[in-house]
């Protein structure tokens, strides 16, 4: 005779509002951060040399290809890695981007890239996903179109989460080339805060623990929207919508 397994009903709601709370966490403590040492990035973004500003999509674009590769590689030499751990590698990334000002920051770009990618896998991988996938590397991709942590976003704007876009011939390309000059923008509000002189390592460091910890937090948004539309057999268009007015209300 075979054991009767009971599944525990989804509490939909108690879902939902967790994942309101992520959301709205994500991008908080990040600013905080950041004016603690000093300035906004906002308006040293303008102070960007032209050639750096103007290259900037290309060069993130770039990096996100060679981060796709790298990432999944790693997975196979470092199959599991904790989000602290992420955390704690991006942000000694951060600092030694930080030292050399401008020049060292534009080399680390594509290392902290692919280091955010791996720690958007993880979290995919600890729903259940499996990042090896292609529907789930362009979810994780599509993490990255979310508003980094300095943009005024009052969490209404999830279209991130229901992103969806003709992929045909090269797939992974193209979806690449879609996100690219919004993570641009993220990346160049980061390569902004690593400018400054003064700051130094101190900066580097600390912009790389808000984006690490920002990008794991709408990484648990993402693939949390999915696993629940699974496990609950709701349409996922819907949850979105019904986070979205969560999220609305909070805003008001």
């Amino acid at each position: 005779m075979q054991d009767i397994v009971i599944v525990a009903p989804v509490d939909v709601e108690a879902e939902l509002d967790s994942l309101a709370q992520r959301y709205r966490a994500a991008g908080g403590i990040g600013i905080q951060v950041l004016n603690a040492v000093g300035g906004k990035a906002e308006s040293l973004l303008d102070k960007l040399p032209q050639q750096v500003r103007g290259g900037l999509t290309e060069a993130t674009e770039r990096a996100l290809s060679l981060a796709m590769r790298a990432a999944q590689g790693s997975r196979r030499a470092l199959p599991k890695q904790t989000e602290r751990g992420n955390m704690v590698w991006t942000t000694a990334m951060g600092a030694a981007g930080g030292l050399g000002g401008l020049s060292t920051a534009l080399v680390e770009l594509p290392v902290t890239t692919t280091v955010l990618l791996r720690a958007i896998q993880d979290v995919a991988a600890s729903y259940g996903f499996d990042p090896a996938s292609e529907n789930v590397q362009f979810d994780c991709i599509r993490v990255f179109s979310a508003a980094g942590p300095l943009a005024v976003d009052d969490g209404a704007d999830l279209g991130f989460v229901s992103l969806r876009l003709t992929l045909t011939g090269n797939a992974m390309q193209k979806m690449i080339a879609a996100v690219a000059p919004r993570l641009a923008a993220a990346m160049g509000q980061k390569l902004a805060v690593q400018s400054v002189p003064i700051l130094g390592a101190m900066a580097g460091a600390s912009v790389n623990y808000v984006y690490t910890r920002y990008y794991q937090q709408i990484a648990h948004v993402h693939f949390g929207l999915r696993k629940l539309a699974i496990d609950a057999d709701i349409p996922h268009g819907e949850l979105v919508s019904r986070l979205s007015d969560r999220m609305a209300l909070a805003a008001r």
